[in-house]
């Protein structure tokens, strides 16, 4: 069975994005960080997206900009496969990306219990808090960002009652992230 993470950074406060939907917060760089990234970045499984997610790294990845700025994410962000879940979105233009309009869970139940690398979930909240809802994440990698925005979107906004996690590992980075890792208690 293939295993599903999310990786994602949250504010000291707890929002996801803030009040205007920006996350430009979240990125704070130095080498130790941006050495981590591209670390995380040379994975060889399958990038979900939520459609607002997917139209910003869609816009962004494939560019020069993008390739002058940090190669290594750039080239496997742009080299692996990517799923795109929306109802309202007719096409991906992205390379290797799947766009799929049907119901996410099952859709999703259906990938992890194919043969293949793993899968991981960068940003896209909506679908992070609906797959955590239904079971099927099996580890969130949460990046916690020394920032406070005020207000804004929780990750799981919209969970329905208690997902207990138990941490797994953590990390923290001279940037002052710190990285906690859990995975659901079942």
């Amino acid at each position: 069975m293939r295993k599903l993470i999310t990786f994602n950074a949250v504010s000291l406060d707890g929002y996801f994005v803030d009040a205007n939907g920006d996350m430009s917060w979240a990125h704070r760089q130095d080498p130790e960080w941006s050495e981590f990234v591209s670390g995380n970045a040379s994975g060889d499984g399958t990038l979900l997206f939520g459609r607002v997610t997917y139209q910003m790294m869609a816009s962004y990845w494939p560019t020069p900009m993008a390739l002058k700025n940090n190669r290594a994410v750039a080239e496997a962000m742009n080299k692996m496969p990517k799923v795109v879940f929306s109802r309202s979105q007719d096409q991906a233009s992205w390379s290797n990306t799947k766009l799929v309009k049907g119901d996410l869970a099952a859709e999703v139940r259906k990938m992890k219990s194919e043969t293949g690398n793993g899968m991981a979930i960068l940003g896209s909240g909506t679908i992070v808090s609906q797959l955590a809802q239904e079971g099927l994440i099996d580890e969130f990698q949460i990046v916690i960002s020394p920032n406070i925005v005020g207000k804004g979107r929780t990750l799981f906004e919209g969970v329905q009652g208690r997902l207990p996690l138990k941490l797994i590992s953590s990390r923290a980075f001279t940037n002052g992230n710190v990285v906690l890792c859990y995975e659901p208690v079942r």
